[in-house]
């Protein structure tokens, strides 16, 4: 993670992650302000020098941004942060390849090292204690010099003889026999004795060690103490504590904007500011016209109805500006074969629309009821065979308003919208009855 502070009212990033680029991070918070995804921004650059290879700064849009909010955002939507994978597939104890955490590696490792260290021991103890017995074979040649030559000198097997007549191991009379006359004649006695103690002494140490595990494990952790003071740097960088990067709710971002909402008889959308314009006067594609508008904000969500019965969400402030034509809605969603687009609705979660079909049948939903994330929609009106959904109409308040279903041989009836169920989906009520 990036290194940053707080200057004079500014971010101050002045040291990147491995691998990451300044260059690379500013484009990647440069693109998300031009997507407006990035408003609490206002100006960005770089001061890099060579005294200060890494600085990068970020200007608030105001005093009134949360720092840290912001921070945590960057974090994980650029390189300020990135995480790095590591294979721990390696061979364990028991000689198989096999992937572990963090945790039994360094587990097995120690068990590993502690095993080392008491093979080092051992090995050096088993030394000490051949060089035991050959200095003792020394010694007795030594204190019985005269003899050990005239034998080495005269004899011609001097190995058996001195093994027969001294008491000799084969190991003993080897060691005698492999050193020349003139050095045999010059052993010491203080040197042997000298040598024979300090073996002692560190066969005592080994054997006291060896023969207990806490020592051992006492010896490695001092070893290993050794190693790091030896041989160890500082961190290049630190370990700390810290709360997880966390994307900002794009619809929290977006400034709350009034905005209508056109969907043209062919299915085609587009957004204009405010709520005052015409949308009869706008221009459509030849042979197309006006089929609902809606009048909602841009940090609302768009939802559209399909002659299935399907909704489907959009962003608002997504939507493409009413000085073009727009875009067909099928080029952001995946409507099923053959179906047309018959209504759009927006206000916010709680608004409540009045939704039905020309067999008759009709109820009232809650629009967040309406919202969903698939591109393929869901199901909210339950359609009859050979009908059509109709035009869906905002209820302005529950407790007044009044609906007005009208026949196409003229009937009409009229009722208090109150009579109604409220239904997260399904086929509704019989609004009027639709002769055969």
């Amino acid at each position: 993670r990036a290194v940053w502070q707080k200057e004079d009212g500014n971010i101050v990033i002045t040291s990147l992650p491995y691998q990451s680029s300044g260059n690379k991070v500013l484009e990647q918070i440069a693109s998300q302000m031009q997507s407006k995804k990035l408003p609490m921004i206002d100006d960005l650059r770089d001061e890099s020098d060579h005294e200060n290879p890494t600085r990068l700064i970020l200007v608030p849009r105001s005093n009134r941004i949360d720092i840290e909010e912001l921070m945590l955002h960057l974090f994980a939507t650029t390189d300020l942060e990135r995480s790095y994978r590591v294979n721990l597939n390696i061979i364990g104890l028991n000689g198989r390849p096999q992937v572990k955490d963090l945790k039994t590696i360094l587990k097995e490792w120690l068990e590993y090292r502690i095993e080392t260290v008491r093979k080092r021991l051992q090995f050096r103890l088993d030394n000490i204690i051949s060089l035991i017995h050959v200095l003792n074979g020394l010694m007795i040649a030594y204190l019985n010099i005269d003899k050990v030559i005239k034998i080495i000198r005269k004899e011609e097997n001097p190995k058996s003889v001195l093994i027969k007549n001294f008491k000799l191991s084969d190991i003993q009379a080897n060691a005698i026999l492999d050193l020349r006359l003139r050095k045999l004649a010059k052993l010491e006695e203080q040197k042997i004795k000298i040598e024979l103690s300090n073996l002692k002494k560190e066969k005592k140490q080994l054997e006291t060690i060896l023969g207990s595990k806490s020592r051992l494990k006492t010896l490695v952790r001092r070893e290993l103490e050794d190693d790091a003071k030896l041989f160890s740097d500082e961190r290049q960088s630190p370990i700390k504590e810290a709360e997880d990067a966390k994307v900002i709710d794009e619809n929290s971002l977006i400034s709350s904007e009034a905005v209508s909402i056109i969907l043209s008889k062919k299915g085609w959308v587009r957004a204009a500011k405010g709520h005052e314009v015409d949308p009869i006067s706008l221009n459509y594609k030849s042979g197309d016209d006006l089929k609902q508008i809606a009048l909602g904000k841009t940090n609302q969500l768009a939802v559209f109805l399909d002659s299935s019965g399907r909704c489907y969400s959009l962003p608002s402030y997504s939507l493409p500006s009413a000085r073009s034509f727009g875009e067909p809605i099928s080029a952001r969603l995946t409507p099923p074969d053959g179906v047309s687009f018959e209504g759009v609705m927006t206000g916010d979660p709680s608004t409540i629309y009045l939704v039905g079909t020309d067999s008759g049948y009709g109820f009232m939903v809650n629009l967040e009821d309406t919202y969903t994330k698939n591109r393929n929609g869901k199901t909210i009106i339950k359609v009859p065979n050979n009908s059509n959904v109709l035009l869906p109409t905002k209820v302005n308040n529950i407790k007044n308003d009044w609906v007005a279903a009208v026949s196409s041989i003229g009937r009409l009836l009229m009722f208090p919208i109150s009579e109604l169920t409220l239904l997260p989906k399904g086929k509704g009520l019989k609004v009027i009855q639709i002769p055969p």
